[in-house]
């Protein structure tokens, strides 16, 4: 079964600076990747593909080499969630995928390669960050998923899968109802 835990993180000045890249390179990606679909839809009337968007990453780093500051896998993640998002709109989920703007909440996720040592998290190319962890967890790292509010405090959400078992759902045969309706009320 997936757990989620949150913790506060501390980076330095210098981890600050690169999350800070990380989430641009994210962000731009995302509103590149949607921009296309978008056009693409409008021209064509068919969407994108999650292989098709990640595809364009080798050619997009050598035309921007910014591009290749952050992790590789956060940049594939992208186009995971964009091609998620389309999926549940198309469900009625959820809206029409809107474009990220540098003002608010920002996140990268890490798929792997992430690790904790003693109180800190060491995130690929960010290095060793100070992490409050204030509960521990037990379990495989599935996903870990940093993001900066809009008050510059920084969060690592970790999703864990602790091997148990999801507990089945039993229908129940009848329903069951309670009147709590009161005839009488007692004044003491």
């Amino acid at each position: 079964m997936y757990k989620a835990y949150k913790y506060r993180i501390y980076p330095t000045d210098e981890q600050e600076v690169l999350l800070s890249k990380s989430f641009g390179c994210a962000r731009w990606f995302w509103n590149y990747a949607l921009n296309l679909c978008q056009e693409t839809y409008k021209n064509t009337g068919k969407g994108l593909s999650r292989a098709y968007i990640q595809g364009l990453l080798p050619a997009l780093k050598k035309e921007y080499e910014w591009l290749k500051e952050p992790y590789s896998q956060c940049l594939q993640v992208v186009a995971l969630n964009l091609s998620t998002a389309y999926k549940n709109f198309f469900d009625k989920r959820a809206m029409l995928p809107k474009f990220k703007a540098k003002h608010g909440r920002q996140s990268i996720s890490y798929p792997q390669n992430v690790k904790f040592d003693g109180d800190y998290i060491n995130l690929p190319k960010i290095g060793l960050v100070f992490c409050r962890r204030h509960r521990d967890f037990e379990g495989d790292i599935k996903t870990v998923t940093v993001s900066r509010n809009p008050d510059g405090k920084h969060f690592v959400s970790v999703l864990i899968d602790d091997g148990k078992e999801q507990p089945e759902l039993v229908p129940a045969d009848k329903a069951i109802g309670i009147d709590v309706g009161l005839k009488v009320r007692f004044v003491g």
